[in-house]
């Protein structure tokens, strides 16, 4: 089950909510306040919104073509399309293309809500092909939930890319709030990564996942006004059957700066381990905030571990929670050996030593501590771009021994390495939770 969104209230963060238009949650045990909107500000809002899917009735193949788009050089386009075009839908037909929000078609749940598989059927809307899709509901009693949800039909609802997951339609009725996305059968990249549901991902997938992840974020940051994501992690990149990634939960989208401006201040919400410093800290927020959280995930694909892991240590005072980002730093500025150590050992040495190399010190910069030495999204698409086709693999080249234990901190026993070639996901899984345990 993914985690729920992390949302600290800082002192010198922005405040969430005016007195004015919020109450404030009782029952906090440690006097950090949670705001809801009051319900005039709530009635505020849903009038606002219905005023503006107005326009959201008329098919959503009917876009326009001449929109201010972005194109790749790759001839891949993104276009902004006319306002929210949306299909609406009722309650009771979600109902019926999810058999009552049934447990069986139950595919997870996050911090918004469940999601539940569906279908629809060609005649249910005009313009509306029969399709698989997926039915997101909004958790009853969520704080945030209205804002992140109507955060979610407006961005969705008007940017069109290859590498964004497209919202078909939703539904506002009385207290419910529901949204309607393309099907991605393969999941997100965090169970593929994390949850062992099926074998490992070749290196050649995980590239072509980073580049289409990439591709996504550069084309928000290009828009005529800046969207930063601000909450880009494994687990909001969804694949679909060919392994194609799309960025998904647009909750937390934010507008960007504009004119001289060179960051806005917003009160500081995403995933511990993907956030950046300086918006952790101060609660400024810019692209090269992404570009940080961009870093974060290149280094799960490289290494298979989790952006933040629970070590265990010999007592329970002694456990702690490392951060990826600083546990691999002593082994990205060394030479291929080094880095062989931090390597997913369920590659197996099936990556390329180049690709490898390039990812990490692609890594480092994305993770600069300093926004102004990190690279724009367009550079770091271009980098990886480069590192498609190389057949330099660790295993031909005498980088990972057939029968030689790997040395270094991160070992791994020539026993565990028979056991990732011969083991499926469901054995193996006990035995990686032990190495895992092992981090230093």
């Amino acid at each position: 089950m993914p985690s729920r969104p992390w949302r600290p209230v800082l002192a010198s963060a922005t405040k969430c909510c005016a007195a004015e238009d919020a109450v404030v949650a009782a029952g906090t045990d440690k006097g950090l306040a949670r705001c809801r909107p009051a319900g005039s500000e709530l009635s505020r809002r849903l009038a606002s919104f219905r005023r503006l899917s107005s326009l959201a009735n008329s098919p959503a193949s009917n876009m326009a073509d001449s929109g201010g788009g972005n194109n790749n050089k790759d001839g891949e386009a993104g276009e902004m399309a006319g306002p929210l075009q949306l299909h609406s839908f009722s309650l009771s037909e979600l109902r019926g293309v999810t058999h009552d929000f049934s447990s069986s078609y139950l595919l997870g749940e996050g911090g918004f809500g469940p999601v539940h598989k569906g279908f629809v059927d060609a005649g249910m809307r005009p313009g509306l092909e029969p399709q698989p899709v997926a039915v997101k509901k909004l958790s009853a009693g969520g704080f945030q939930g209205h804002r992140e949800w109507l955060a979610e039909v407006i961005f969705l609802g008007q940017f069109r890319h290859p590498h964004l997951v497209r919202l078909l339609g939703y539904c506002c009725e009385d207290e419910e709030r529901l949204l309607v996305y393309e099907f991605m059968p393969r999941g997100s990249l965090e169970n593929h990564l994390f949850r062992r549901i099926s074998a490992t991902l070749p290196w050649g997938t995980r590239i072509k996942v980073a580049i289409a992840a990439a591709k996504g974020l550069a084309f928000l940051h290009g828009a005529g006004t800046p969207v930063i994501y601000r909450d880009f992690k494994a687990s909001n990149i969804l694949l679909d059957s060919d392994f194609t990634a799309k960025l998904s939960d647009f909750g937390l989208a934010k507008m960007g700066p504009e004119g001289e401006d060179t960051h806005v201040t917003t009160r500081v919400m995403g995933t511990h381990g993907y956030a950046a410093p300086e918006y952790v800290q101060t609660g400024h927020l810019n692209v090269k905030s992404d570009v940080y959280s961009f870093g974060v995930v290149l280094l799960e694909l490289l290494t298979g571990r989790r952006a933040m892991e629970h070590v265990r240590g010999r007592t329970a005072h002694a456990d702690q929670q490392l951060k990826l980002v600083d546990w691999t730093r002593p082994y990205l500025s060394g030479g291929s050996r080094r880095l062989r150590c931090i390597v997913d050992p369920r590659l197996a040495g099936h990556y390329s030593v180049k690709g490898a190399r390039a990812v990490a010190q692609l890594a480092v910069q994305c993770t600069a501590a300093q926004p102004r030495d990190r690279p724009r999204m367009v550079a770091v698409v271009e980098a990886l771009e480069k590192l498609q086709g190389l057949k330099d693999m660790a295993v031909t080249v005498g980088l990972w021994p057939a029968n030689a234990p790997v040395a270094g901190r991160n070992a791994i026993s020539a026993k565990f390495r028979a056991d990732v070639k011969g083991v499926g996901a469901g054995g193996l899984s006990s035995r990686r939770r032990t190495a895992s345990s092992k981090l230093p």
